[in-house]
């Protein structure tokens, strides 16, 4: 298990090395991301920068993440990030990357990063992943691109686009992911349509999807489920 998981740190960092994602010329070595707005320092790109005498080894360090997190959830998946929130040095770099574990059946639902692309590499077991296009021209529908992936199988998601992975195998699976954003983002598609606060008009979502008042009342009422986690 340990030696799977330098190759799959390896091609993730060989895949950080031929994208160029960071913010364009850059005027400082780095920027760590203070969270405190009156810290002081230089505002780039979202986040203040910390004082460079005051930078430590530890803003550009992560601990774990050869840990699995922990699938014991309706979804049965979960995604370990580490971007910017976690190592406040990728601040500005462009960089960051998610461990994905997968109990058997599990799912990454539908959703979508809106900074960033992704690349997908398998460690273990067998994901059935893909992602769906952005509107096409009239009496056109969606295009979707699904691959079923093994272990060593790569897999890119284009920025913005909706996108998913589901465990079809009996066994646990476990991904990486590089994405070519220091803070992604990330929009869970059913969460975010019927589980915002305040909710969106039973009178949007029957029109929009064409279905009874009680249909959208019911999926409303559902606790939406988070599996991205720190």
């Amino acid at each position: 298990m340990a030696f799977r998981f330098h190759i799959a740190a390896a091609i993730l960092a060989l895949v950080f090395t031929i994208v160029h994602a960071s913010d364009p010329s850059p005027l400082q070595d780095f920027c760590v991301a203070v969270p405190d707005a009156n810290a002081g320092g230089v505002f780039v790109n979202g986040k203040i920068c910390k004082d460079p005498k005051l930078v430590e080894p530890e803003d550009f360090f992560f601990q774990g993440l050869n840990k699995p997190g922990s699938t014991a959830k309706p979804l049965g998946s979960n995604v370990t990030q580490v971007n910017v929130n976690q190592i406040p040095g990728l601040n500005t770099l462009g960089v960051s990357l998610a461990r994905l574990d997968f109990a058997p059946y599990g799912l990454n639902p539908p959703h979508t990063h809106p900074r960033a692309t992704e690349v997908l590499f398998v460690l273990e077991g067998t994901l059935v992943v893909g992602f769906v296009t952005s509107n096409p021209g009239m009496n056109m529908k969606n295009k979707l691109f699904t691959k079923v992936l093994n272990p060593g199988d790569v897999f890119v998601f284009p920025q913005g686009l909706i996108h998913f992975q589901f465990n079809q195998g009996e066994t646990d699976a476990v991904a990486f992911a590089g994405l070519g954003s220091q803070n992604p983002g990330v929009i869970t598609i059913a969460n975010a349509v019927f589980g915002s606060d305040p909710p969106i008009s039973p009178d949007v979502l029957t029109k929009a999807f064409q279905v009874g008042n009680d249909v959208i009342k019911k999926l409303q009422s559902q606790f939406w489920w988070d599996n991205n986690y720190p």
